[in-house]
């Protein structure tokens, strides 16, 4: 995949403007979006987050997803193509890095800091570095879900 240089340029300015604009739902989102990164609906972004600078048009986000503050999303290696989709209703909390020929189902939960290396099944929570699936999610996070009713929701799964 060669790189066309003016429009890298491009790219990689709108990147810089994404970081500290304001406008996580909107204006963000549509200097993304511009880079050809395919966003949905009711999407939010927070500052700092880097979204594939070399090949945006790679990733993939749906309806209603909330990407949180220092999210860094690598869509590509050299040999690895398929990019990275992020499901309907999905979480992405604070400073998670997302690998290349990754999707996230819908529903699913990535906790603060955590490294998403394999694809995540739908509504599951998963944590650490590489993320590992600890609970199955009876609601989606979401800004219409209280805490506490997320919280109800959860059901752990067992550790082998």
């Amino acid at each position: 995949m060669l790189e066309n240089p003016i429009r890298g340029l491009i790219n990689r300015l709108l990147q810089i403007l994404t970081m500290t604009l304001p406008g996580g739902q909107k204006l963000r989102v549509s200097l993304h979006r511009a880079r050809g990164v395919k966003i949905g609906r009711n999407v939010w972004i927070s500052y700092n987050v880097i979204l594939e600078t070399a090949c945006p048009e790679l990733i993939t986000i749906d309806d209603d997803v909330f990407i949180g503050i220092g999210v860094i999303v690598i869509a590509h290696f050299k040999e690895a193509v398929r990019g990275v989709r992020v499901g309907k209703r999905s979480f992405i909390g604070p400073g998670v890095i997302i690998l290349p020929d990754v999707e996230i189902g819908e529903g699913a939960v990535v906790t603060a800091g955590s490294v998403v290396t394999t694809s995540i099944p739908a509504m599951t929570v998963v944590q650490g570095n590489p993320a590992v699936p600890v609970a199955k999610c009876g609601v989606p996070l979401w800004s219409d879900t209280s805490f506490k009713e997320f919280s109800r929701g959860l059901r752990p799964l067992s550790r082998k």
